[in-house]
């Protein structure tokens, strides 16, 4: 277990420093549209500080792919959300940006509330939390292609609302809970992804992989999901749309992926209620965050 644990902490970093520097490196560009993708992975592959980022996500993948061998999957998520107050720190420091008191008080309470899920876990005893290996397809096709509709409808809608000028600059909420369903879509895949990986009869997993729907759904939320979330974390700033997107990332695999992959829920009352109250906390404080922006934008974030 603690090797898992280990790795969550080594992913953690790598995502922080891997949205830091994608963040800077977009600051330096012209403005990139979801409308113009091929312009926009021309301008990012320009950048080396850009691909620097990327590589440092994708090690973080990798680091992810260990912890779901390893951990539950609701555990894994409470480790993977502490990353989100170095992710602060780090676009305070090297971005220059600030969050309001308000937005202070309410990545408190997301903390918190996933923490309260972190706590409704047993790792020990004969009670443990098991690790699902396996999930039926049609039922992960049923949650996650609703999902998927769903966070491009909500992108789709945000951007709509961006290009009418009258309106004040957004925080970035639904562009991170767009981008969010499609990444907890994609965390369940590699949920999936980590099950098929053996070290005894490759070719069969192989195999078996592929005729699963998990590299499917990969492809298609790298996709879509590099797209959406260069534009949105070029217009916004990214100590506020990050830890909304990962939120709603960790929510999502947490509850749907503890039932898809066939990990109990919690039978004693207090565990239970720990779990139940900390979704319903970080959904109202989502739901509750400001929608625009009042604070200056930082240094690294060009002007539309």
């Amino acid at each position: 277990m603690w090797w898992g644990v280990g790795a969550a902490l080594l992913a953690n970093v790598l995502y922080s420093a891997g949205f830091v520097l994608e963040k800077r490196a977009l600051g330096a560009l012209p403005e990139v549209t979801v409308r113009q993708p091929a312009r926009l992975l021309r301008l990012v592959l320009g950048s080396p500080l850009w691909i620097g980022g990327s590589l440092a996500l994708a090690a973080g993948f990798a680091a992810q792919l260990a912890v779901y061998r390893t951990l539950p999957i609701a555990a894994a998520q409470g480790l993977f959300v502490s990353g989100l107050v170095l992710l602060v720190l780090l676009s305070a420091r090297l971005l220059g940006e600030e969050t309001s008191g308000r937005e202070r008080y309410a990545l408190g309470a997301i903390l918190l509330a996933l923490l309260m899920v972190v706590l409704s876990l047993r790792e020990s005893g004969a009670d443990a939390d098991t690790v699902g290996r396996d999930a039926p397809y049609p039922l992960i096709l049923l949650v996650c292609v609703p999902a998927l509709a769903a966070g491009v409808w909500l992108y789709s809608s945000a951007e709509r609302n961006a290009r009418h000028r009258h309106r004040l600059p957004t925080t970035g909420v639904e562009y991170g809970v767009a981008v969010g369903l499609l990444y907890g879509v994609s965390s369940l895949a590699v949920k999936g992804v980590s099950s098929h990986l053996t070290t005894s009869g490759v070719g069969a997993s192989a195999v078996a992989l592929l005729r699963s729907p998990y590299p499917y759904l990969l492809l298609f939320t790298g996709a879509f999901g590099l797209v959406m979330s260069q534009a949105a974390l070029q217009r916004c700033r990214a100590s506020l749309i990050v830890p909304v997107c990962t939120t709603v990332t960790c929510l999502f695999t947490a509850v749907l992926g503890t039932l898809s992959f066939g990990e109990e829920l919690p039978d004693e009352p207090l565990r239970l209620a720990l779990r139940v109250l900390g979704t319903v906390l970080a959904v109202t404080v989502l739901l509750a965050m400001p929608k625009h922006d009042t604070a200056p934008r930082s240094p690294a974030t060009p002007r539309s």
